[in-house]
């Protein structure tokens, strides 16, 4: 059905069907301003014996229907459209939106010429279209043609992305490429009645090459060049095909998710895609600089946005249950020990790492496991952080000025645009993360993780809605906007933490508040941490004036004025200089670590 005028739109269904969960949430126009008013879950239905995605959307959806005292689903088992009043009762809804995860997500696998070049810009267009991204094939992979192939056999992936070449240069090693993929004929992982879809996305002059190479047992589609000159990416319109393959083959031949497409009035999104285009649509309306981080059982997103740049990373093998043995194993038991304040056997954890995986679903019974488990959390998302710097670089392989000081560094491109000094917000989601039995813990954990530099107004998703409000965003963006800031989003406060080191004991910086419920000044030591209450929605001036060596965004030593947000949590002012040092001797760790946590009220007050 037509999508109504988003004017008219005033009450609001939406769902995102997770790998396990279907949540639904309703929002409502309410004394004028749109509001999230109710929310339901249900488990997604999308596997045997039931193999139909819309039994769990239909659960969740009645389960909000008696919530609002509103039927939302028709005897059918339809969602009933428009929102009306039937017999004195409201009935239905305006408008109906979705996006998915089931079945694993959207996976692809990419190829291109150069790794470094073609194939990381292939690799950026998929992971900002939401997938998950298998395999990278590139002609200096340093792997024979005969491992690439049986690679590209075994991996069963949803779609291909092939990219290479700028536009007008050589067509041979794009064409050999696709030479490579035909062969292997892999067959998608939904239906075995449909060929395999492939977005060619490389240089315009090797389409006929390339067309001609794949015909016959695929879905050739053809979009413009994702880097037609070395400067430059383009990759709004591979991604854009992305989706458009993704609900024309993937989804369709997923069990249910033709009925589902039916239903909805706005495509279908994977659910990482929907939460890049909102933190995209946050960061573009107020001229911000954004991290968001989703922190699962098997996987870490995340998803930033830089001077307008966003990039999406996903680190598939840090998560919190399924993966948290491969955290301990890449991040090592010592570096997560390190955020132990308590006595603990190692052999005790590692089979707590054991049970953890064997049994998923478990939440920790003791403060030593919570304690524990956050300190797993702080590693994986520090880890992840820095496989996203990796990636969110500037674009390798063009040719930059260059002074005599700069022969001697390696860099010649490819530097990173992450910049924690010019970070504005950082948000978080995801259970070790939204679900912490105090919200200090989380702001601590976000602290200790991603150690923002100067300040940084801190946030957590309050029941993962960022995917509804991304699909949102597209159909009714003020509605998207106004829930986003009002519902979605749980402001903890602001971290103001200055660049540079010192000595333990000496001052880093002084400060001066001047806030609506009083003023009041301090200085804070090198290695110490402070906390300032200041409430939810209420605004003060802060002037810091760091000491010599010390950067809190106006320069080494410089006064700087800004406004700062208060929260649940309130102003945590961290004088642990950047980088973050944990002191070497076991013993001077843990007791640095228990003061700090006393000192945020990680565990309440004293």
């Amino acid at each position: 059905m037509p999508a109504p005028n988003p004017d008219s739109i005033k009450v609001i269904l939406a769902t995102d069907c997770g790998s396990t969960t279907t949540k639904a949430i309703l929002i409502e126009y309410l004394d004028g301003h749109y509001r999230q008013t109710y929310r339901g879950e249900a488990p997604t239905t999308v596997e045997e014996p039931f193999a139909d995605v819309t039994m769990g959307v239909v659960n969740a959806v009645t389960e909000i229907g008696e919530l609002a005292g509103r039927r939302l689903v028709d005897d059918r088992g339809q969602i009933i459209r428009p929102a009306r009043t039937e017999n004195g009762q409201p009935v239905g809804c305006d408008i109906y939106i979705s996006t998915s995860s089931a079945g694993g997500g959207l996976q692809m696998m990419v190829a291109g010429v150069v790794k470094e070049m073609t194939a990381a810009s292939a690799k950026r267009a998929a992971l900002g279209a939401g997938a998950i991204v298998m395999d990278t094939i590139a002609s200096n992979d340093k792997r024979r043609p005969h491992e690439q192939i049986q690679r590209i056999r075994e991996l069963r992936p949803d779609m291909i992305l092939l990219s290479g070449g700028t536009d007008g240069g050589n067509t041979t090693q794009v064409v050999q490429l696709a030479e490579l993929i035909a062969p292997a004929k892999p067959r998608p992982r939904f239906g075995s009645d449909y060929n395999l879809p492939i977005i060619f996305a490389g240089n315009k002059d090797a389409a006929p090459a390339v067309r001609k190479a794949l015909e016959g047992g695929f879905d050739l589609k053809v979009v413009e060049n994702l880097r037609p000159v070395l400067e430059r990416e383009n990759l709004a319109p591979a991604r854009d095909k992305i989706h458009d393959v993704f609900l024309e083959h993937v989804m369709a031949h997923a069990p249910g998710y033709d009925k589902l497409m039916a239903w909805t009035d706005a495509p279908i999104m994977p659910t990482p895609g929907a939460v890049g285009d909102i933190l995209q649509t946050i960061a573009r309306g107020q001229g911000i600089n954004a991290v968001g981080v989703d922190i699962g059982g098997a996987t870490t997103d995340v998803f930033s946005v830089f001077g307008g740049t966003f990039n999406r990373t996903v680190s598939a093998n840090l998560g919190m249950s399924y993966s948290i043995s491969n955290v301990c194993a890449e991040a090592t038991m010592p570096m997560i020990l390190r955020w132990v304040h308590l006595e603990m056997d190692e052999r005790e954890l590692r089979n707590r790492v054991k049970n953890k995986m064997i049994r998923p679903t478990t939440i920790p019974q003791s403060r030593e496991a919570l304690i524990f488990e956050q300190a797993v959390a702080r590693e994986a998302l520090r880890l992840a952080y820095l496989q996203h710097k990796e990636f969110a670089t500037t674009l390798k392989g063009v040719q930059q000025q260059r002074t005599v000081g700069d022969t001697f560094t390696q860099a010649t491109g490819g530097q990173t645009i992450v910049d924690n000094m010019a970070l504005d917000l950082l948000v978080a989601s995801g259970g070790v993360l939204s679900h912490a039995p105090r919200m200090h813990q989380t702001a601590l954990m976000l602290v200790d993780a991603f150690e923002p530099e100067g300040f940084t107004t801190l946030a957590k998703d309050s029941i993962f809605m960022m995917p509804h409000l991304g699909v949102l965003a597209s159909v009714q963006p003020k509605a998207a906007m106004e829930v986003f800031e009002r519902d979605c989003l749980i402001y903890l406060g602001t971290s103001i933490a200055p660049k540079g080191l010192g000595k333990p004991g000496k001052p880093c910086f002084s400060y001066e508040l001047k806030s609506s419920s009083g003023d009041r000044s301090g200085v804070v030591m090198f290695g110490d941490v402070q906390l300032i209450p200041l409430a939810d929605g209420e605004k003060a001036t802060m002037v810091v004036s760091p000491e010599r060596g010390f950067d809190c965004g106006g320069g080494p030593g410089k006064r700087i004025e800004r406004t700062v947000r208060g929260g649940t949590v309130g102003l945590i002012l961290d004088g642990r200089g950047r980088p973050l040092l944990l002191p070497e001797d076991r013993q001077a760790c843990r007791a640095a670590v228990e003061k700090w946590a006393q000192s945020v009220q990680v565990f309440g007050h004293g």
